[in-house]
């Protein structure tokens, strides 16, 4: 393998690398989005109304 090969191979698991780690933080950040909205949805199931109307005195 030649000098130019090797940089090759290198950058090509490097960015393989980089992307599997972007996919697995993506995947965390979404199932945490998703927690977060039951989360909030559970929060205001005891209060059906809660945040529908805004009183505004001027």
């Amino acid at each position: 393998m030649n000098a130019i090969q090797l940089q090759q191979a290198v950058t090509i698991s490097l960015t393989k690398q980089v992307q599997e780690t972007a996919q697995a933080q993506a995947a965390t950040m979404l199932e945490d989005f998703a927690k977060t909205q039951q989360n909030i949805q559970a929060a205001q199931a005891g209060h059906p109304t809660l945040g529908k109307v805004l009183d505004v005195k001027g």
